[in-house]
């Protein structure tokens, strides 16, 4: 798994670092510039010969900037360093390495004015955004407004080091005005800000530049926060006997579906197949049967009493009891409509069954104010909503659960002790430790109806072929958003359907089993340098 840590967390891995671990502020500075230079020598090679403009501020983040530009001079850059302020504000390591990179042959130019700086603009091919770093908290103002607005008028790559300077890094908001980079080389762990938008459109191809921090040292801070790469999704996903049969690979349950509403449906049951699970039972309103029949072959179906408004009935609850005994899990919600008779079913199934279940859309609308029955429910529970139907659930405004998604999702996959996926850019998934996972495979193509619904298949799908909930939500999460980045990559990302989603998913699961997503492809956005 790879670590994501916020800005505060990064500073008390430094410190532990320092302190316990023994290893000097200097050592950890000459690494970082290190694998920066190293990183800006692969992705722009040849370097040599090359003008590299970088523009430093008086921290850390400048004492990096300097350590860059020593090593990319040694490898043949034509290196040009600018300090945004007076040599003498800088301090500690950064001071040490402005001195070894002035001693070192390279002329560090302070800016005072910009107006004065801005008359004779160096050319550059890269520039290096070295000012702020992750530890800024307030709007960026003054000098450094003026130079990261001068930086983005220029069309020429812009690498940023550690983070987009002018860039929050724990919620991926602008600090009133923030770097727009081609390449971020982070430091150790990807910053929480660098995962939510705008920031993660601000830095661009993400680098992860390990600084072999030891395993200790995150127990110590305990981020609980956590990206599932393509290896961790290999060994998530279940083995394939080679001598088993449908009954091996698992069973779903699904009630889904009503009048005008029959895609959801439709789309969710074929998931579930789809993912590798062996059978899949559709139980719908009646009336829809025929329609289903017609539009889905691999899909059993089972006619249940409906309301005169074409979705299931509370009374189909007296029969559904071989359904239950008949398979290893049970989903519900696609498409079910929130009819009152309909909603007085849901709550009576969370009532009356008792095996593994995965809740969304309408299926999580019908328990609005039912968290305690939710709580109570025998087996293992998976919950998909959109950030809609959970504030319905949770009884909170959008905008509030927007403006706090890993916290309310932390906090509400503790009350309920459930498994919690926050549908979204990016999907976040709880679990009852407080552990949070983040997916950052998917495109803007998947913002299409029947999308979600695919995902809850999916997950259905995981589940009944044996794995723990909380490895359905990740894998689920992470095959679904692959697929959707190949469905991107055939038919373009404007005129994709869910059904191109759904389509794609045994191709997702083959590329995950044969390759390296982030190694071999641009379909994540982060790779760790080693």
């Amino acid at each position: 798994m790879e670590v994501v840590v916020t800005a505060d967390e990064m500073r008390r891995i430094d410190r532990i670092m320092i302190d316990e671990i023994g290893i000097p502020g200097i050592v950890l500075m000459e690494n970082a510039g290190l694998k920066t230079a190293q990183a800006i020598a692969q992705y722009y090679a040849p370097v040599s010969g090359k003008a590299i403009v970088i523009l430093c501020g008086k921290g850390n983040n400048g004492g990096d900037g300097f350590v860059v530009g020593r090593h990319l001079a040694a490898m043949g850059a034509r290196v040009q360093i600018f300090l945004l302020g007076d040599k003498d504000a800088v301090t500690g390591d950064a001071k040490v390495n402005l001195e070894i990179a002035q001693a070192s042959g390279l002329t560090i130019q302070e800016i005072l004015d910009w107006t004065e700086f801005s008359s004779s603009l160096p050319q550059a091919d890269i520039f290096v955004d070295a000012l702020l770093g992750t530890g800024v908290k307030g709007e960026v103002k003054g000098l450094y407004r003026l130079a990261i607005e001068w930086l983005n008028s220029q069309r020429v790559p812009i690498v940023a080091i550690d983070a987009p300077s002018g860039v929050n890094n724990d919620d991926g908001n602008l600090l009133g005005v923030g770097i727009r980079a081609e390449m971020t080389v982070t430091m150790g762990n990807i910053k929480t800000g660098m995962l939510f938008y705008p920031g993660r459109a601000y830095g661009g191809r993400l680098l992860v530049a390990d600084l072999n921090i030891p395993s200790s040292v995150y127990q110590k801070v305990n981020s609980q926060k956590f990206i599932a790469t393509t290896e961790d999704v290999r060994r998530m996903l279940p083995q394939r006997r080679p001598n088993g049969y449908k009954n091996t690979f698992g069973k779903v349950l699904l009630f889904a579906g009503s009048t005008g509403l029959t895609g959801a449906a439709a789309l969710s049951s074929m998931s579930v197949l789809k993912s590798g699970a062996g059978m899949a039972i559709l139980a719908l309103p009646k009336s829809l049967n025929a329609i289903m029949e017609g539009k889905i072959t691999e899909v059993m179906t089972a006619p249940l009493p409906e309301t005169n408004a074409g979705s299931i009935n509370v009374s189909a609850i007296g029969s559904i009891d071989k359904l239950m005994d008949w398979c290893h899990v049970i989903a519900i919600g696609p498409g079910l409509s929130t009819h009152p008779e309909t909603s007085r079913f849901v709550v009576q199934l969370l009532k009356k069954a008792n095996k593994p279940l995965v809740i969304d859309a309408d299926g999580i609308n019908n328990l609005s104010g039912e968290i305690e029955l939710i709580r109570q429910y025998p087996a293992d529970v998976i919950l998909t909503p959109h950030v809609g139907e959970l504030a319905r659930l949770i009884q909170k405004s959008n905008e509030e659960i927007l403006q706090n998604r890993v916290q309310i999702v932390r906090e509400w996959a503790t009350i309920l002790g459930k498994v919690l996926l926050l549908k979204g850019v990016p999907t976040i998934i709880g679990d009852p430790r407080g552990n949070i996972y983040f997916n950052l495979t998917a495109n803007s193509g998947m913002a299409t109806a029947g999308c979600g619904d695919v995902l809850t298949g999916i997950i259905a799908g995981f589940l009944a072929q044996g794995m723990p909930p909380l490895e359905a939500a990740v894998a689920g999460a992470f095959v679904h958003g692959l697929a959707g980045d190949l469905a991107k990559e055939s038919l373009g990302a404007r005129g994709m359907i869910a059904s191109d989603i759904q389509n794609h998913v045994p191709a997702a699961l083959q590329t995950i089993e044969r390759g390296n997503v982030e190694e071999d492809t641009k379909r994540t956005p982060f790779r760790r340098l080693f």
